[in-house]
């Protein structure tokens, strides 16, 4: 398993397999394991039907009992388009295969519409953990707008059979205070029903574009996590970091935005990818709250990328990993097989914690 890890890294094996993260330590962490219901999320103030539900999602698939997860989502349909979304594979129009492609790549759980879930629900919904997005960006409008609007009611989704609701605030955006409200609302009452909550915790504004894409700030993207976390998402899904300075960029000259310390930057994380993501991790309460990073889009090095994410993101001492497009824009055997590279970063031993 490691010589297919090693070989997917190519000559930045040593760089990604052999980094120890000494701002941050290892030891500061609550890292995913076999008895992270019992140690982490049973301490908390949520209730035997969530943890029931969040336990449910651990021990579905390939990484059953491992403490991570591998979750296939699919809300592209309306967050990019059907047609955009689907054109390479027509197949994943019908729900069906959506959620085969989930089981039979031995994921934890399919995070897809109301339409797409509902649709094939009774079939499924009852053996398979369903993840069920309340919200999204609608892309029809002309011209676009970039808001996150709910789509249907939690009480929609529990009577589905879900395991889990999820929702996307874009922070930083103007929309972003209702965005809050409406998602802390919905999560809370998706924890009476018994139900996991996992959060979205996107950035959205133009001026966090100007000489980098800030979007991807792993200072920026850390107090996201933060806010995420204070709502009560009981997994964050973000975005891999890619830069850093997010703060002080947007502070420049006689500008004042949000609050900052040096030490976020010259004590708490260098440029590495392991050690920006573990500044991402320390903003989930160091762990006690999963993180999971996002795959990103389909491209030609898509084993190879998502290998090394799923490295980051376990070395850095998050939950795993959430990949949709590198996999259903693909024929069904090929998308099965990428997720199953995935996982097997997080079943390899030899692959540690930094």
């Amino acid at each position: 398993m490691i010589d297919n890890i090693v070989s997917s890294l190519g000559d930045q094996a040593n760089y990604y397999l052999q980094h120890e993260c000494t701002a941050i330590p290892k030891a500061s962490l609550h890292t995913p394991g076999p008895n992270t219901i019992q140690s982490i999320y049973s301490i908390s103030d949520r209730s035997n039907h969530v943890l029931h539900n969040l336990d449910r999602i651990l021990n579905t698939g390939r990484l059953t009992g491992t403490g991570y997860v591998s979750i296939l989502p699919v809300d592209q349909g309306i967050e990019h388009s059907a047609g955009a979304s689907f054109a390479k594979n027509p197949e994943y129009f019908d729900p069906e295969n959506i959620v085969k492609l989930a089981i039979e790549g031995g994921c934890n759980a399919v995070a897809s519409t109301f339409g797409v879930l509902g649709s094939v629900a009774r079939k499924y919904a009852h053996n398979f953990p369903f993840i069920v997005k309340i919200n999204h960006n609608e892309l029809l409008t002309y011209p676009n707008k970039f808001d996150q609007i709910m789509f249907g009611t939690v009480q929609r989704a529990y009577d589905m059979g879900a395991a889990a609701v999820g929702a996307t605030i874009y922070f930083g955006s103007a929309e972003s205070a209702r965005q809050i409200v409406e998602v802390a609302e919905a999560f809370d009452r998706a924890h009476q029903l018994g139900m996991a909550t996992i959060l979205w915790c996107y950035l959205r504004n133009p001026a966090f574009k100007s000489d980098k894409d800030y979007h991807v700030a792993a200072d920026l993207t850390g107090q996201a996590n933060h806010l995420g976390v204070t709502i009560q998402a009981d997994i964050i899904k973000q975005k891999l970091p890619e830069n850093n300075g997010g703060f002080e960029a947007l502070n420049m000259g006689a500008s004042s935005y949000g609050k900052l310390d040096k030490r976020m930057y010259n004590e708490l994380a260098t440029n590495h990818p392991i050690d920006l993501t573990r500044y991402q991790v320390a903003n989930c309460y160091m762990g006690r709250i999963g993180l999971i990073n996002s795959g990103g889009a389909s491209g030609a090095n898509d084993f190879s990328e998502a290998v090394t994410t799923a490295v980051i993101n376990k070395r850095a001492g998050g939950m795993g990993l959430i990949s949709g497009r590198k996999a259903f824009q693909r024929p069904m055997h090929e998308g099965i097989k990428l997720l199953h590279s995935i996982q097997d970063v997080y079943l390899c031993n030899e692959v540690t914690v930094a």
